[in-house]
């Protein structure tokens, strides 16, 4: 298989197991759904007895005043910890390398096909200057939401893009499912190509 090369004559020789993969929607939506809920955390927190600020010596004697007690942070007073305290759960979803891989090819795969793939020799901006890269991208017709993946994004790259809420920069180290799923366009350089295919391979 082989990928135009933006503002060139030649083409890219690329894998087809990468980039001509059958589209699979349930894995992809499982991998997405993983990789969301990796970020979440669960905030729901409550203390038990033994984790209540308080002293837990016993808060008066044994015998001759009524009921007998022990510390006030127990769960039957009135500022005293909870009996089955709710602890923050984790929504992480086990999601083994292979499948995350696979996952990955289709969805290049099915941008591939779509026409969203935007390969260029290289992609950089002389100074952190958002008009720059504004007039860049209006060059390659990318869309409201193109992903921009380098194989090393540079730190003059990263801040043009902060400025523009619908633009994304990714390093291949930094590709994911998410960010695939939700761009217009991917625009990947030559380099990114060759590192994401020995990535995948």
């Amino acid at each position: 298989m082989e990928l135009n090369i933006n503002g060139s004559a030649t083409k890219l020789a690329v894998s087809d197991a990468v980039f001509g993969r059958d589209f699979s929607q349930d894995l992809i939506h499982q991998v997405v759904v993983a990789y969301r809920n990796a970020g979440r955390a669960g905030t729901k927190a409550q203390k038990t007895r033994s984790e209540v600020n308080g002293t837990t010596k016993k808060s008066k004697k044994q015998k001759g005043g009524g009921a007998r007690h022990g510390a006030l942070t127990a769960p039957i007073f009135v500022g005293g910890g909870v009996t089955f305290a709710a602890k923050p759960r984790s929504f992480a979803q086990k999601v083994n390398r292979k499948m995350y891989r696979a996952a990955i090819a289709s969805i290049l795969s099915e941008l591939n096909r779509q026409g969203r793939i935007t390969v260029v020799e290289a992609f950089d901006v002389d100074a952190p200057k958002t008009k720059g890269l504004v007039a860049k991208l209006e060059g390659l017709n990318v869309g409201k939401r193109p992903l921009i993946v380098t194989e090393e994004a540079t730190d003059n790259l990263y801040l043009s893009a902060r400025n523009l809420p619908y633009v994304q920069v990714r390093d291949v180290q930094g590709l994911d499912p998410v960010a695939l799923v939700g761009a217009d366009t991917v625009v990947v350089t030559t380099d990114a190509v060759k590192k994401i295919e020995e990535w995948l391979a």
